[in-house]
């Protein structure tokens, strides 16, 4: 005799809730399962701490695991633990009325925007069941009641029933799944196995699948049997024949469907043993799993932290960079959040900044609260504990690297625009990071330097870091702005990478010696006092020149003066010291979305510095000193401005007037007359009548112009 159903109301609030799961669409419906698994786990470990005190409690079921059993025939899906189970009041109390201000408080977070993953934070992750289920039934069993049946088709209303139709289950729950008809994909074995390895891959205890599976049979053929019948008849003549294959294809092959159990989190949680227990083929074997990369990590931090705050972590750094590793719509889910053990998000971002964003790992806290929206993580201080700890364990790790020469240079090579990036944007561990760099220098040759080693070399007069921004190095190697540099013994530092100059803008100094650029204005090379005053004495004899460059050029240059930088080049063009230097200022204009109002005041102050010791500088002060407005002198201020402008760095605003300036002075060389109007035919025909270079005359104007 079926045992009569007591029906109970459900609280307000409940059904208010089962009413907006049922009513609204989710498209991660999938939550559902990891609530399931997740309550299982619960109802696992309640069982496990009772029966440290008393070994009884486990009766017969000493085994402690989650079975997950899709029916297609019935269409349910089962979900069954060997836990602590519920008495009669359990069922009324835990899935009638519990959780008031849980349940109140989700629907708040769901109005302001949450999203219904966030359901199990709010302590009423049950009812997700609903999302996917149009009936569900709890079959439960405690040590201390009988087997009872809790159902509920999300009305007002669920029903309790002493359990006699189903099978005793010894002690645990299953939660029974009446799935709807549009929800049917759950229960293929792909979409339940990629569901539990998203969300529920690390639970402590076995999530077993029960599968179907096809195994094969040999039964004898019905003609066989006839065959064998017939030959028992005539026992009086019996024969002895050999076996051949064709008596093998004589028997019929057949499949019989049978079950069994696959486990699907066979990845246990790394991070809860001790990191001395563990071997480098673990690690390299949780890293695959975890990044889905097929060669190992580079290094790894495994570490704890506990106190006020508890979590722990595992974190990778890999061998090679993404090939979006800089790309702005990357989705940031290197960091996987767990909250003991089960998969909260992957992609938190104020879990670790964007400089960091290469690291790989997990973070498994004991602290953070379950009712959490997540727009109260990103406000939430233990989140901002944690960051600052993974932040700290991440500088260790790359000094750890550092440690062996060959896999720092990887690293580098991988990540170093990251490290350069973290000097630009934290300003806390900005020191801590710049012993990470390394730049190639004019002392370095084919190795790189580090910033300690390079002060280590400095001499005792030299006050500053030296360093030169450019394109590439063989650009920078042979700049005028080296030459004196050089002369002195004066050790520079090349940075040829995008983001070097934006790194070291803001780091300012390293142990105490202050960066200086080559290429800008106020260098300052530690002149003596007799230096100075020939200087002070060659401004004086230079002025009528540098007040005539300056007139001519106009507001081409800000201003000119002597230099006091190179030796063997005529000029050189240097910005000012707050302004973008000219590898800035090309880098700025290759931004093809740049705002185009910040070059009005960022772009260069361009200074015309004169070398005062080359013979044209030498020349051309007399030639101002003779006839200040001689076309000679206009032409040859015009190409030490252009063509320093070339060597500096920067990129010319007119290069046709600077070609059609050289071609005049090629003319001039091989005495052509410099207005000839058809320079194609012309030159054609004078080709024969041009003199060798070598029998130039003394009146050459080319050397006028020397």
């Amino acid at each position: 005799m079926a045992e009569k159903a007591e029906t109970f109301a459900f609280q307000a609030e409940i059904s208010q809730l089962m009413s907006l799961i049922i009513n609204t669409f989710y498209s991660n419906k999938e939550v559902f399962l990891r609530e399931l698994i997740s309550n299982a786990s619960d109802a696992l470990d309640n069982i496990r701490y009772q029966s440290l005190t008393d070994p009884s409690v486990l009766g017969d079921e000493k085994d402690l695991y989650i079975h997950i059993t899709p029916d297609k025939e019935n269409k349910t899906l089962d979900v069954r633990d060997t836990g602590v189970g519920m008495t009669k009041a359990d069922l009324v109390n835990n899935l009638g009325t519990i959780a008031k201000s849980g349940t109140k408080a989700f629907m708040e977070a769901l109005s302001s925007g949450a999203d219904i993953s966030m359901i199990g934070q709010f302590g009423v992750g049950f009812y997700a069941a609903y999302l996917v289920a149009d009936r569900v039934q709890v079959i439960t069993k405690h040590n201390d009641d009988e087997q009872y049946v809790w159902e509920s088709s999300a009305g007002g209303s669920f029903t309790i029933t002493r359990d006699t139709a189903n099978p005793p289950i010894g002690r645990g729950t299953i939660v029974r799944l009446h799935l709807k008809e549009d929800q049917l994909d759950f229960l293929e074995e792909k979409n339940i196995r990629a569901t539990v390895k998203k969300h529920s891959e690390f639970i402590g205890y076995p999530i077993s699948l029960v599968v179907e599976k096809d195994v094969k049979r040999e039964e004898p053929s019905d003609t066989t049997i006839e065959e064998t019948a017939a030959m028992g008849t005539d026992a009086d003549n019996p024969t002895i024949e050999e076996v051949t294959d064709d008596d093998d294809k004589s028997k019929k092959t057949g499949t019989k469907k049978t079950t069994a159990l696959e486990e699907l989190n066979k990845m246990k949680p790394l991070w809860t043993r001790q990191p001395n227990s563990i071997t480098a083929a673990e690690y390299a074997a949780f890293y695959k799993a975890l990044t889905n990369d097929w060669e190992d990590h580079l290094a790894v931090k495994h570490f704890s932290v506990e106190g006020q705050l508890e979590f722990k972590a595992i974190l990778f750094v890999p061998k090679r960079a993404p090939f979006d590793l800089f790309t702005p719509s990357r989705k940031l889910n290197n960091i996987k959040l767990y909250v003991r053990r089960v998969f909260i998000m992957d992609d938190c971002a104020d879990l670790i900044p964007e400089w960091l964003g290469f690291v790989k790992g997990i973070v498994d806290s004991e602290d953070l609260p379950l009712n959490i929206s997540r727009e109260m993580l990103q406000q939430n201080k233990i989140i901002k504990v944690i960051r600052k700890n993974l932040v700290k364990k991440s500088i260790e790790l790359f000094t750890e690297i550092s440690e062996d020469k060959e896999s720092f240079e990887k690293f580098f090579e991988a990540f170093g625009k990251n490290v350069k990036l973290g000097i630009h944007e934290d300003a806390v561990n900005r020191v801590k990071l710049a012993e990470f760099l390394r730049f190639h220098s004019t002392k370095s040759g084919a190795e790189m330097t580090t910033l300690k080693d390079y002060v280590t070399r400095m001499p005792e007069k030299q006050k500053f870091i030296y360093y030169i921004a450019g394109e590439s190095r063989s650009s920078v190697e042979n700049s005028p702005f080296l030459e004196v540099l050089k002369k002195k013994g004066y050790e520079v530092l090349f940075m040829v990478d995008p983001i070097d100059e934006h790194a070291i803008q803001p780091l300012k100094e390293f142990e105490g010696k202050q960066f200086m650029s080559a290429s800008k204005e106020g260098l300052e090379l530690d002149e003596d006092e007799e230096e100075k005053k020939r200087i002070e004495d060659q401004k004086k004899e230079y002025e009528p020149l540098l007040v005539r460059v300056k007139e001519i050029l106009g507001d081409k240059v800000e201003k000119v003066t002597l230099s006091n930088r190179i030796l063997s080049s005529p000029s050189a063009i240097v910005t000012g010291q707050y302004g973008w230097s000219a590898n800035m200022e090309r880098i700025m204009k290759a931004q093809a979305l740049r705002d185009t109002s910040i070059s009005t005041y960022m772009a260069s102050k361009k200074i015309l510095e004169l070398n005062p010791a080359h013979s044209i500088v030498r020349n051309l002060k007399a030639k101002v000193a003779d006839n200040k407005d001689d076309s000679i002198v206009k032409e040859i201020s015009q190409l030490l401005y252009e063509t320093a402008i070339l060597s500096s760095g920067f990129s010319l605003d007119d290069p046709t007037s600077f070609a059609n300036r050289i071609h005049r002075m090629v003319k001039l060389g091989l005495d052509l007359p410099i207005d000839e109007e058809n320079a194609m035919s012309s030159a054609v025909q004078a080709t024969a009548d041009i003199p060798p270079l070598s029998e130039a005359t003394a009146e050459s104007k080319m050397e006028e112009v020397d």
